[in-house]
C-alpha cells in the first residue's frame, strides 16, 4: 500500500505541471465523450455517472443522489475534495487510481487531453454556469 501511495504521490506531482498548461476549450471539446455518462449544465441530473458540475472542489463520492462504489466512497473519505491535480490523474487511469471503481472508461491515454478536461470541469460551476476560474 506504500508503494502505491508513493507512487501515487508522484504521478500527483507529475501532472500537476502538465495540467496548468490544460486548455479549458480544447477540454470542452474532449469532454464530449464524457457525455455517454455523465451531465453537467444547468438542471443537470445523474445519468451512469454522477453530474459533474462543481466536480473541482467536491468530495469525491458524495453528488446526491447518486450510488457510487464502495470503493469510491473509500476514496472520498481519503481525500477531502477533487483538486485539478488529483483529476488529471484519475482521468488518466479511473481504475488505477480507484480499484473497484464503476467507471468503466478506460481513462485519456494522453495526459493532456485529461488535463485540458479538468481545465474545462474547472469552469462548471456548482449550480451549472459556466464561467472562468474553479468551481469553488
Amino acid at each position: 500500500m506504500k508503494v502505491f501511495a508513493l507512487a501515487f504521490a508522484l504521478g500527483l506531482a507529475a501532472s500537476g505541471a502538465a495540467w496548468a498548461a490544460g486548455d479549458a476549450a480544447a477540454g470542452a471539446d474532449t469532454a464530449r465523450v464524457c457525455k455517454a455518462c455523465h451531465n453537467w449544465g444547468p438542471g443537470a441530473t445523474n445519468k451512469i455517472g454522477p453530474v459533474l458540475n462543481g466536480v473541482v472542489g467536491r468530495q469525491p463520492g458524495t453528488y446526491p443522489g447518486f450510488s457510487y462504489s464502495n470503493a469510491m466512497i473509500e476514496f472520498g473519505k481519503q481525500n477531502p475534495a477533487w483538486t485539478p491535480e488529483l483529476l488529471a490523474t484519475y482521468l488518466h487511469g479511473p481504475r488505477t487510481v480507484v480499484p473497484g471503481t464503476k467507471m468503466t472508461f478506460a481513462g485519456f491515454p494522453d495526459q493532456t487531453d485529461a488535463d485540458n478536461v479538468v481545465a474545462f470541469l474547472q469552469t462548471l460551476k456548482a449550480d451549472g454556469s459556466t464561467g472562468g476560474g474553479t468551481s469553488q
